[in-house]
């Protein structure tokens, strides 16, 4: 997690997006679980003071990638294209069930003995993660996005926005309409799922490590998803994806496409242009036909 590493990484992502940022309208979010526990992991090393809420470290996290992004991305881009990071604040549910069941991983991994002793002394909560443990903190769903008029008004101007960083920034009202911050990090997809409906976007590309949505995954028998109805693929598969990797994805994939008509695809980064053009990663679409798998076969 050294800067050099999260610039590296940045790079790659923006040798894909700056082709796209010069023929279309652009909005990129990111996540920040690693970013955040990190953060978390330094508040608590130093004792003197309390801890700073995970809505506070996500703000700065916000700022930090999307500083990144805007300076690998705007390297390039002609000089003459604006560029914008926009601190993203998301409002949700406090009776939202995910607070009393954290599921959302931030930092780094932990052996299960170095675990069991942060959640004694910091009251924190951890799940497996492979055959590691990684702490896990509520992912409530987002409700609104408080931004979504200025994001548009950006795009407007021919502005690549980068926002709804690491998810934004949870927020809830209390009584009176005080709206403060709440400790959780909300899902990056989902929120990304949101803003795109919001601003009428025509396609939600979500770009990660897998070149599609795999039933079976890491099994003999895994099959990739090529198009998938929002309902469909729901309905028959979700109980295939992990909690904490794909299915937030997929979630995301469909509420959008169920919500807008308009299409979601999940993929790999190196094939974004492909998923572009809709010849690669899964298409998650209110006009495909059921489930349909790279073999040929349908669900």
């Amino acid at each position: 997690m050294t800067v050099e590493n999260q610039r590296e990484n940045v790079r790659v992502a923006c040798d894909h997006l700056a082709p796209i940022a010069e023929q279309h309208e652009l909005i990129i979010s990111h996540g920040n679980g690693p970013q955040i526990g990190l953060l978390a992991l330094e508040e608590a090393a130093y004792e003197e003071v309390a801890d700073s809420p995970l809505d506070v470290l996500g703000a700065e996290t916000q700022g930090m990638i999307g500083y990144l992004i805007e300076q690998e991305l705007g390297n390039r881009l002609p000089f003459e294209k604006p560029l914008a990071s926009l601190l993203t604040m998301i409002e949700v549910d406090p009776d939202d069930p995910a607070f009393s069941d954290p599921t959302k991983p931030i930092g780094p991994v932990y052996d299960k003995p170095e675990a069991d002793k942060l959640a004694t002394e910091r009251a924190w909560t951890f799940k497996p993660d492979g055959d590691k443990m990684r702490r896990v903190v509520p992912s409530p769903t987002p409700q609104r996005i408080f931004e979504h008029r200025p994001i548009r008004w950006l795009l407007d101007q021919g502005c690549v926005v980068i926002c709804a960083g690491g998810g934004g920034i949870p927020t809830i009202y209390r009584p009176g309409r005080e709206l403060v911050g709440i400790e959780a990090v909300i899902d990056k997809d989902r929120a990304s799922a949101l803003l795109a409906n919001n601003i009428e976007a025509d396609l939600l590309i979500m770009a990660t490590d897998a070149q599609a949505v795999f039933v079976g995954f890491g099994t003999p028998q895994q099959r990739a998803i090529v198009t998938a109805d929002p309902h469909a693929l729901l309905a028959e598969y979700q109980a295939e994806f992990a909690a904490g990797s794909m299915l937030p994805k997929v979630m995301a994939a469909c509420e959008f496409a169920g919500a807008t008509g308009k299409p979601a695809v999940i993929g790999a980064l190196a094939d974004i242009e492909g998923m572009l053009a809709g010849t690669a990663g899964t298409r998650v679409a209110a006009d495909a036909t059921g489930v349909t798998f790279a073999s040929g076969s349908t669900g």
